[in-house]
């Protein structure tokens, strides 16, 4: 079996959570012995613009290759999806796999012009995000949204809501597959104490992307009501919304107690996980949030809005507040910085819970046995 990934932005990334879904899922099949080529964006890191992007042809048994990209905001997915599906209808991929809504405009060209098999993964309802507004880019992804339904051979969901979703409005069965977690190293703070002089239990995290929906807005106004000597981190770095991210700064007044690291990476990013007080969560959409499963895999107490792509990864092993409700959120923080041993009641079982449900490897089983599944009609 030959398998072409395309949907991402590059691999190996963390630019996003579709980038860390498509490098676990496809270096794995590699190793497995399965031909797997991931059709990477040219262009610049959108998270870390010093990031040099490197040229590479391979990466831990991945076939990669570079497809033209027009490198601005509302274009560059449309046009390297465009680029790279003309790559891969003239390749020898027997499976193509689509990543997030977007790219899966480009579906009809595989499915009426060869015989390859198309998956879709639906990551999110991405025509909802608040960066697209209401315009040309949020209809193109919904358009995506409906040849996903109407011409993939299946589609992959990540989380119930969305299965239900297709169901209701296109009538179209999906197929619910997770994402995973791998199990971390917990790292003592060094490099966190030095750049932001934060230790062990010294803060509350919200890491991810600067983003609208991500509810930030929410965790700083309560943050800025409660009494404490804990800092706030807000680690991550704008997508396309760098207003939203200066809005962000200005509600912060100033507060010494709210630290912006912008985009982290590595092991300051590993020591962040391993020794917050708690990690917070305040998003009004998502669609299976990656950051959410490695702040329980590092054994952190995890506050989140109540919708269900987060209360369901959570289910009795963190604590939630009503979305978009500031004073519901105020209380449960306060509550939490309040009482320790319930803090590290939740810890003590986030750990261990979410890396029994949520593995890598049988989501990979589960993918490959729905290749097979496809390629043998």
């Amino acid at each position: 079996m030959k398998i072409a990934m395309i949907g991402q932005k590059r691999i190996p990334s963390r630019e996003g959570g579709v980038e860390i879904v498509v490098e676990e899922l496809a270096t794995r099949m590699a190793k497995l012995g399965y031909e797997v080529t991931c059709y990477n964006r040219k262009g610049k890191n959108v998270l870390d613009k010093n990031e040099k992007v490197q040229k590479i042809k391979e990466y831990k048994g991945v076939k990669i290759k570079e497809v033209l990209t027009i490198d601005k905001k509302g274009l560059a997915a449309m046009t390297s999806s465009f680029f790279g599906t003309i790559k891969i209808l003239f390749s020898d991929a027997n499976v193509v796999h689509y990543h997030a809504e977007g790219p899966c405009a480009m579906i009809p060209l595989i499915k009426f012009f060869s015989r390859k098999k198309i998956i879709a993964t639906i990551h999110g309802l991405d025509w909802q995000r608040a960066k697209w507004g209401t315009g040309f880019a949020s209809r193109y992804i919904k358009f995506g949204e409906k040849m996903a339904a109407k011409y993939a051979d299946e589609v992959i969901v990540l989380s119930l809501n969305v299965q239900n979703y297709f169901k209701e409005v296109y009538n179209r069965e999906t197929k619910f597959i997770s994402n995973g977690v791998s199990k971390p190293n917990i790292l003592k703070a060094n490099i966190i104490t030095q750049k932001y002089n934060i230790k062990k239990d010294d803060y509350i995290l919200f890491l991810g992307r600067i983003v609208p929906e991500k509810g930030i807005h929410y965790l700083i106004n309560a943050f800025n009501n409660i009494k404490t000597n804990k800092k706030l981190v807000i680690s991550g770095a704008a997508s396309d919304t760098e207003s939203y991210y200066m809005k962000l700064k200005k509600l912060a007044n100033n507060n010494e107690n709210i630290i912006f690291t912008g985009f982290v990476k590595g092991r300051e990013l590993e020591e962040l996980y391993s020794n917050a007080y708690l990690y917070v969560l305040p998003s009004d959409l998502e669609g299976m949030p990656l950051s959410l499963l490695e702040a329980m895999s590092y054994g952190n107490c995890c506050l989140t809005s109540d919708i269900p792509e987060c209360s369901n990864v959570i289910d009795n092993y963190g604590i939630t507040f009503k979305k978009g409700n500031e004073k519901d959120l105020q209380k449960e923080l306060a509550n939490l910085l309040d009482n320790k041993k319930l803090v590290d009641k939740y810890k003590e079982n986030s750990r261990d819970y979410i890396l029994s449900k949520y593995n890598w490897n049988k989501v990979v089983e589960t993918t490959i046995e729905l290749y097979n599944e496809v390629t043998s009609k």
